[in-house]
């Protein structure tokens, strides 16, 4: 998984350690050699992570911080601040002011990268989102800009089965009005988890009983938690699990003695960013639903595609962006054979198998007609090609019955159509996409036919 990684250090020899290590695991990196400098930067730019240096002259790196995450532009970049002050106040300090970690030098560089990949995962969905309520906003669906939360009311899950350190953790998190409950168990967290949203699940590596990792694996698998932040808490000898934890989809992780004021501010964070992906969410689904959706099917529609589409191709991520255009084969046979109330269904079934089988970032939308289209970002054409031969094979295997009791086979023909660096054309890229799908319909329908890489124009 690459990303963009922006350094910000004074001092070169550091600057160059790191491009080097990051660089070795094919990040892209830019560096800055002061505050002012990573702001500009964070703004023109948009990296996927910022790895910030405490002690620079001019603007340190905590005021830098707050300044970054108090602009609307870069406030969504995760921060982590990298300093030779091991104090707790200093982690304090950074965290205080909206650092999402804090790593102290010399830094380890697996609890680095193991880092890098958790912010980076949650940065790419974030992003999406994001983009997504920018096109709602573009057609005037929604103009409220988001705002810091309070996370007083939050809920929080301690999962602890030591009554004193569990209490300890509620404690602290009651200080700013968290609502905090307790399990001490694998089936009382999925028996809580099932009845009650919670904002956020803290997780002691120090179960007695039962794997922990194994807790967080069967959560990041259950649709009710998967996107739930995860906080591990271990003592500083779990370095393995610890990293074991965030390759599993850890969050953050707090390291014992636990001090009660870091705890709570690594708690805020995330609590606020859950609040933070939530209202996006939220927000763009009312504005959807008012304009940006197709009825039948509950896809968006071709408005909204073409917008949204738009978008990321202006965006100047430079990341690869693939479409997939799809087409029900000999449709109109099923609509005069056995009724449009019956081909309605079809879609509808169609449009719930492309929903099921695409990740959370793409985006599906009914184009027209029997026609859809996936966009998926971040996307190169190897892995398009595998993901519609996939969509292809699911719905060859929809068990549809017309209305009238008949069983009638549905297939799908597919082109795909990929732009190496997400920018260019909205049009061109989907007349690509639609050669392509000619292509496969002419060939024998039933199968993906691959354009191959878009000029940018």
């Amino acid at each position: 998984m690459t990303a963009r990684i922006l350094i910000v250090d004074d001092v070169p020899a550091n600057t160059r350690l790191l491009e080097a290590k990051l660089a070795a695991e094919y990040y892209q990196v830019t560096s800055a050699r002061d505050g002012f400098e990573a702001i500009a930067a964070a703004r023109s730019w948009q990296p996927d992570l910022i790895l910030l240096d405490v002690m620079m002259p001019g603007m340190d790196g905590y005021e830098c911080c707050r300044r970054l995450k108090g602009d609307p532009a870069t406030l969504h970049i995760p921060v982590v601040m990298v300093t030779a002050l091991g104090e707790p106040a200093e982690r304090l300090h950074g965290l205080d002011a909206g650092a999402d970690d804090f790593l102290t030098k010399p830094v380890d560089y697996d609890t680095l990268m193991a880092r890098v990949r958790s912010l980076v995962r949650l940065k790419r969905l974030l992003d999406e989102w994001r983009a997504r309520g920018d096109t709602a906003r573009a057609l005037g669906l929604s103009t409220d800009r988001l705002l810091i939360p309070s996370v007083a009311g939050a809920r929080v899950l301690v999962v602890d089965d030591w009554d004193q350190s569990a209490r300890g953790i509620q404690d602290a998190l009651k200080v700013d009005g968290i609502v905090p409950a307790r399990a001490s168990t694998h089936a009382e967290v999925l028996t809580l988890t099932a009845a009650v949203n919670f904002d956020l699940l803290v997780i002691s590596l120090s179960l007695a009983e039962e794997d922990p990792l194994r807790l967080v694996s069967m959560l990041r698998a259950s649709d009710t938690t998967h996107e739930t932040p995860l906080l591990l808490i271990g003592e500083a000898a779990e370095k393995d699990r610890i990293l074991r934890g965030f390759s599993l989809g850890a969050n953050d992780c707090l390291l014992q003695p636990v001090d009660p004021n870091e705890l709570r501010a690594r708690a805020r964070n995330q609590i606020r960013r859950k609040f933070y992906q939530d209202r996006l969410r939220s927000d763009l689904g009312t504005a959807l639903e008012m304009a940006l959706t197709d009825p039948l099917t509950g896809l968006y529609n071709q408005r909204y595609l073409r917008r949204h589409l738009g978008g990321l191709m202006d965006s100047g991520q430079g990341r690869p962006l693939a479409v997939l255009m799809l087409d029900v084969d000999h449709f109109k046979l099923v609509n005069d054979r056995f009724g449009h109330a019956s081909g309605d269904l079809a879609l509808r079934l169609i449009a719930d198998c492309l929903r099921i089988n695409t990740r959370v970032f793409d985006s599906v939308a009914r184009y027209g007609g029997e026609e859809f289209v996936v966009v998926m970002p971040g996307t190169a054409i190897e892995e398009a090609t595998a993901a519609a031969e996939r969509l292809r094979s699911a719905i060859e295997v929809i068990e549809f019955v017309a209305l009238d009791g008949t069983s009638v086979p549905l297939t799908a023909s597919i082109g795909v159509a990929c732009t190496p660096s997400a920018s260019g054309s909205p049009e061109v890229l989907l007349q690509i996409a639609d050669a392509a799908l000619y292509d496969a319909k002419r060939n024998g329908r039933n199968r993906v036919e691959v354009a191959g890489t878009a000029p940018v124009t």
